[in-house]
């Protein structure tokens, strides 16, 4: 006989990315109380971290990106056979693909409890008619979710406003970090270090990046952390500007010390829910340059813990860079203020705690109906 609530965590891959991040976390805070099942697809580090948090890990066969009527049906089958197997309390789904089939899934198998966690709005992060199909695929499963989870105030203005979401359903839980786990970074180049990580790939945008990169006047060298489908374009955009100094290194495991051995971190991007990359570099002490794009402006007060650039404004990235670099004195000072503010707003205790008063509001609610 069960004695714990089970609770099945749905992401669509199992790669390096903010929403693995968010599941590995969560996971770590609800396998005391709760029977914990993650199920993902695909290689990476999610499996070995949720297995060590003491929770089981289910490797799927079918729920992969793209979209694909044939394979998403199979998803649909594979999902639907999970739930009836493992018998959910809940079902909480992250990311765009898993979110959507997932809902439909644990609706069609009567999962009591359908939490949706928004890391980012597909239909904000896409063009023409993926933009469409994703708005309308999200509209069509609202009606099946009991809560939805929104990681900035932003997303969730931006669902309630698309109709993707229910004002009356819908919290913000603010992506945390474990600050004191965290190496501070030294902030000691000589030249000064610029680190970015993310996956090279729409809405992130590395092209834009090195473009303000060939910008900066100062002296400096980057790293970009992460890989992805376009690379490519941007080692091009890095032999367009001739910036030798500039390293990819691909995907790391070990980020945290690379960002210790930064003096300042930049992200570009186009869309935004409330990136984990950007609170991780908060948590190094790293000043932050970043596009105003998404919950961003959340994170990063600009000109107190870091600086913000128009979404897109290639000139305006690279004179925040120039001016952050040029001055040690500023880096500290910003970089001082976003460990300050991750310490506050952002620790772990206080996510895991906001994460299991959900479940027991909506689990106690499952019971009473």
């Amino acid at each position: 006989m069960r004695t714990r609530p089970r609770v099945l965590i749905l992401v669509t891959l199992a790669e390096v990315g903010g929403a693995q991040t968010y599941v590995r976390l969560l996971t770590e805070g609800l396998v005391a109380d709760y029977d914990v099942v993650v199920a993902a697809w695909g290689p990476g580090p999610l499996r070995s971290a949720v297995e060590a948090a003491g929770a089981r890990y289910v490797p799927l066969q079918h729920v992969q990106r793209p979209v694909s009527l044939k394979r998403d049906l199979l998803g649909l089958i594979e999902l639907v056979r999970l739930c009836r197997r493992e018998r959910p309390d809940v079902v909480h789904a992250n990311s765009s693909k898993a979110g959507v089939v997932g809902r439909i899934a644990a609706w069609l198998a009567r999962v009591p409890v359908r939490i949706f966690t928004v890391h980012g709005w597909a239909f904000a992060q896409h063009q023409g008619r993926a933009s469409t199909l994703y708005l309308w695929l999200d509209r069509l499963v609202r009606p099946v979710t009991t809560r939805f989870i929104c990681v900035s105030e932003e997303t969730r203005r931006a669902g309630i406003a698309a109709r993707t979401c229910v004002a009356g359903r819908t919290v913000v839980i603010p992506n945390a970090v474990d600050v004191e786990a965290t190496p501070r970074a030294r902030l000691d180049g000589d030249p000064p270090c610029v680190v970015s990580v993310g996956r090279l790939k729409a809405p992130k945008d590395f092209d834009g990046l090195v473009h303000a990169l060939g910008c900066v006047t100062v002296p400096f060298r980057a790293e970009i952390i992460g890989d992805g489908p376009d690379r490519a374009s941007v080692e091009a955009a890095i032999a367009a500007e001739g910036l030798s100094s500039v390293e990819l290194l691909g995907e790391r495991n070990d980020v945290a010390d690379r960002l210790a051995a930064a003096d300042v971190f930049v992200l570009s991007s186009r869309s935004e829910g409330l990136p984990i990359s950007v609170l991780e570099a908060m948590s190094a002490g790293l000043p932050v340059v970043a596009n105003a794009a998404g919950g961003i402006p959340e994170l990063v007060a600009d000109g107190v813990t870091g600086l913000l650039a128009p979404v897109g404004d290639v000139a305006a990235l690279g004179a925040a860079l120039d001016r952050v670099l040029a001055d040690a004195a500023l880096r500290r000072r910003l970089g001082e203020a976003g460990r300050a503010r991750a310490e506050q707003a952002h620790s772990l205790a206080a996510f895991h705690a906001a994460h299991r008063a959900l479940y027991a509001e909506v689990l106690a609610g499952s019971s009473a109906g």
